[in-house]
C-alpha cells in the first residue's frame, strides 16, 4: 500500500487473503505487529527469490518497522479496505487481527502459494519481537536504509519512532541482473496498468 495510492480490487483481495492465510495457518488471531512484520518478510523474500514484489507495497523505516503506513493505519482502526477479510479485537491490551472469511486462492499463482507456505513453516512459532529482530538484522534492508540515512542510532535509542524514508527492496537483488530486469519490468508494467485506470 503506497500512501495516497488507490488500490485495485485485485490488490485488496490479495492482501486480504494473505492476512486470512496467515491467521488460519499460524493460529489465529495474530497481533497487528506480527502481521505487519510477516507482510514485509513475504515482500522481501519474494523479491530475493523471484525478483518480483508480492504486494508492491511501500515500506518505511520506523523504530519497530519496516512498516507499510497504509496497512498500519488500516489495522489500527476497524478495517475499511480489508473489512471483508479481517477484523480487530483487543485482547490483553494488544490489537489482534482475526480472519472474517475463508482463504481464497484466486489471486495467487503456485509460486506465491508455495512462498506463503514457506513463510508459515519458517516463522510459525516466532513471536512478534523475534520477527522484529529478523527484520532488523545487520544485513537487512531496514538496517541498511536506516544506517545510510543517518537515523539508525535515533531509531534504536527511541529518540525517533517513525520516518518517511522508504526501503528500496530492489537493493537486495542489485547484483543479480536477471532478477533486476524482472523487477524493473514488473514495476513498469504496474505503473502502466495504474495509468490506464485513470
Amino acid at each position: 500500500m503506497i500512501p495516497g495510492e488507490v488500490y485495485t480490487k485485485n490488490q485488496i483481495d490479495k492482501l486480504g487473503n494473505t492476512l486470512i492465510f496467515l491467521c488460519e495457518r499460524m493460529g489465529a488471531p495474530l497481533t497487528k505487529t506480527h502481521l505487519l512484520k510477516l507482510i514485509f518478510i513475504i515482500e522481501e523474500i519474494s523479491i530475493k527469490k523471484y525478483g518480483i514484489p508480492f504486494f508492491d507495497l511501500r515500506f518505511d523505516v520506523w523504530k519497530l518497522g519496516p512498516v507499510s503506513k497504509d496497512l498500519f493505519v488500516e489495522l489500527s482502526g476497524e478495517p475499511n479496505l480489508l473489512s471483508d477479510y479481517v477484523t480487530r479485537e483487543i485482547s490483553n491490551d494488544k490489537v489482534m487481527i482475526v480472519a472474517k472469511a475463508r482463504f481464497s486462492d484466486d489471486e495467487f499463482n503456485d509460486l506465491e502459494i508455495s512462498l506463503l507456505e514457506e513463510i508459515v513453516e519458517r516463522f510459525k512459532y516466532c513471536t512478534a519481537k523475534e520477527l522484529i529482530n529478523v527484520t532488523h538484522r545487520k544485513d537487512s534492508p531496514w538496517y541498511k536504509t536506516a544506517q545510510k540515512n543517518g537515523v539508525l542510532d535515533l531509531l534504536e535509542s527511541g529518540v525517533m519512532t517513525t520516518t518517511d524514508i522508504p526501503i528500496d527492496l530492489s537493493e537486495t537483488i542489485i547484483e543479480d541482473l536477471e532478477k533486476m530486469a524482472l523487477y524493473k519490468g514488473h514495476k513498469e508494467f504496474l505503473n502502466q496498468s495504474r495509468n490506464l485506470k485513470f
